[in-house]
């Protein structure tokens, strides 16, 4: 039995000013950070003395690259750059000469910010050896119906990605057959899911210590393989599954040709962090 990981992203207002800076127009520098934050945010880290999740990546979102002027109240400058935010925070960095030194701070110092899964989008900006990282997570857009119909959207849409060849990161994947609707794996999607909303946490180990395979066994599926990716933050189907395919042990699940079931499932809590939070479980039966 083996059990594969995989992630996604959301919180409460939290706000992280430090000493106000100058900004200028975005430079290769400003790019190079946020791919370097991506990159880090990718991978598990060890971070406040935990192991974080594989997290998908922050969208680059010029809204965040704030002016001046908005330093000194961060949603007055939510307000004025017409980004729509539920929670922002901010980390301000004077003394990094370059992007590489800038990340090297960043993970010294504010790892468990840019690893918080809340957060969906990213804004930097940068002058001399100033800087300013932005992250944010938008209000709730999409109208969504039921969790059984939102599920069977997430299949169509990871159907879909399994048509194509694709790399995730450097592994490549064939094309692959269309997964089946699972209604055993749909109902352990949604358990978990409603728990991670309600109880509001963010992983794959639920607070009873079981894992994906547990939850599956407990419900009756027999499976040879189990793998399980969630999400947080992201308020369509077509955001999920482009959050994992974006995020190489996500995009691993995936399109790993072993599995043939799918069960899938949205929950939200506006008392939650993260506001809406999904979960995909991958199976292949024995």
């Amino acid at each position: 039995m083996r059990v594969l990981s995989s992630l996604a992203c959301l919180g409460a207002l939290s706000l992280g000013l430090l000493n106000p800076i100058n900004v200028q127009a975005s430079s290769g520098d400003e790019a190079q950070l946020i791919e370097a934050i991506n990159l880090y945010r990718s991978q598990t880290q060890r971070c406040g003395g935990e192991a974080s999740l594989e997290l998908p990546p922050l969208n680059s979102d010029t809204r965040l690259a704030l002016s001046p002027e908005g330093t000194r109240d961060l949603q007055q400058a939510m307000t004025r750059a017409a980004y729509p935010m539920v929670n922002v925070q901010a980390i301000s960095l004077s003394g990094p000469r370059d992007a590489k030194a800038a990340m090297g701070a960043i993970e010294e110092s504010f790892c468990q910010v840019v690893l918080d899964p809340q957060f969906v989008d990213i804004g930097v900006s940068q002058e001399g050896r100033d800087w300013r990282i932005v992250l944010a997570r938008p209000l709730l857009s999409g109208r969504l119906g039921d969790w059984q119909a939102e599920g069977q959207k997430l299949l169509q849409e990871v159907n879909a990605a399994r048509k194509l060849p694709r790399q995730c990161g450097g592994q490549p994947f064939a094309a692959v057959q269309p997964l089946n609707w699972n209604a055993t794996l749909a109902d352990v999607a949604a358990n978990h899911t409603r728990a991670m909303a309600n109880q509001n946490f963010f992983d794959h180990i639920d607070h009873d210590g079981r894992t994906p395979g547990d939850r599956a066994e407990l419900a009756g599926y027999l499976y040879q393989q189990i793998g399980e990716n969630i999400a947080a933050g992201r308020d369509t189907p077509r955001k999920v599954v482009d959050g994992w395919l974006a995020s190489p042990g996500h995009c691993a699940t995936l399109m790993n040709p072993d599995y043939r079931d799918l069960g899938a499932a949205y929950a939200v809590d506006p008392k939650s962090d993260a506001g809406i939070y999904w979960t995909g479980v991958f199976g292949s039966p024995q």
